[in-house]
């Protein structure tokens, strides 16, 4: 397949409405405490979704092998089977915890590029950095210490490190980190769950107050987020984190021959995607799920990176009461 056979414009529309059922099917869960019917009932719409679209796609970031089926694997194929062959990297509910317990920013979270186009990340940590639009290229490195990277985009910024706010996953092995940071003079944003959302952050910082995202958490995760700020701007920089060798092994398996290599944005998305978010619970970059008598409401970020379109949706779903 060529470039020109993924007609991004045409596919947009089929690839909101995938987010949106995902993001209706889960509905029924939120605050329940089932994280696993909650992501089990997002699965099963996006993947029913995804088989009515004329593609050939083929998930390259998904949940899991092919024995932890029924999840979407890595490697499933889904669509109609004709029109262009794509990758598909997903998350049908990032943000499973966030769902079950109604905490802010669980969303449904798909892309899609030409075949080729996206790094096959394979299911281990990465450390990941992430700003916003408008700075200089490599205003920021992973190569920098904590503190080195506020200090630098301050000065980028031109602004007091203590006006800088840095986005970090609450996990104990990110202690030191946030210690630096807030040595700075820097605030930091927490979140529990969900790191895409948190490197989409960087990407209307006006909005969300956040500057930077910093941090190890999912690859899978981190090639997602880089569709998402190769659409809406900003840079990102990730490098696989290998805890044993299995995790290299898989990592070989994958494709990955330099363990040790930084990818940038575009080297993790390398072509031209398109990127779709629903809104299950209500957060900073969407707003959740409502639900009315005889109807219930979504809103989609819709975005295309070949024009650099942003586009919200609300969907109103009639419902049996």
């Amino acid at each position: 397949m060529t470039k020109t056979d993924f007609n991004d414009r045409m596919l947009s529309l089929g690839l909101a409405r995938v987010a949106e059922q995902a993001a209706i099917a889960s509905a029924d869960w939120i605050g329940r405490g089932d994280e696993k019917a909650a992501d089990q009932a997002a699965v099963n719409a996006m993947r029913e979704q995804l088989n009515k679209l004329d593609i050939a796609g083929v998930v390259v970031i998904g949940e899991g092998e092919r024995d932890e089926a029924p999840m979407l694997f890595i490697g499933e194929e889904v669509g109609s089977g004709s029109g262009p062959g794509v990758d598909i990297a997903l998350d049908p509910l990032e943000g499973t915890t966030l769902t079950a317990k109604d905490m802010p920013n669980a969303l449904t979270v798909i892309a899609m590029g030409p075949r080729g186009s996206m790094l096959h990340a394979p299911d281990t940590y990465m450390d990941k950095l992430a700003v916003g639009p408008g700075y200089p290229q490599d205003v920021v490195s992973l190569s920098m210490s904590p503190s080195e990277r506020v200090e630098a985009l301050a000065a980028a910024k031109n602004c007091a490190p203590s006006d800088i706010t840095v986005c970090i996953l609450e996990r104990p092995r990110h202690e030191a980190m946030i210690a630096e940071v807030r040595a700075t003079g820097a605030s930091i944003r927490m979140i529990t769950d969900g790191d895409v959302a948190g490197v989409m952050h960087c990407a209307e910082a006006d909005i969300t107050g956040i500057d930077m995202y910093m941090g190890q958490g999912g690859a899978p995760e981190g090639v997602l987020a880089a569709a998402a700020l190769k659409c809406m701007g900003g840079q990102m920089w990730g490098k696989l984190v290998f805890r044993n060798a299995d995790e290299k092994s898989r990592a070989s398996k994958a494709g990955i021959t330099d363990f040790d290599k930084i990818y940038s944005r575009d080297e993790m998305v390398t072509q031209d995607v398109i990127f779709a978010a629903s809104g299950v619970t209500s957060g900073s970059i969407l707003p959740g799920i409502k639900r009315e008598v005889g109807r219930i409401t979504t809103e989609t970020i819709l975005m295309r990176s070949k024009t650099g379109s942003v586009r919200r949706m609300n969907y109103r779903h009639p419902i049996e009461s």
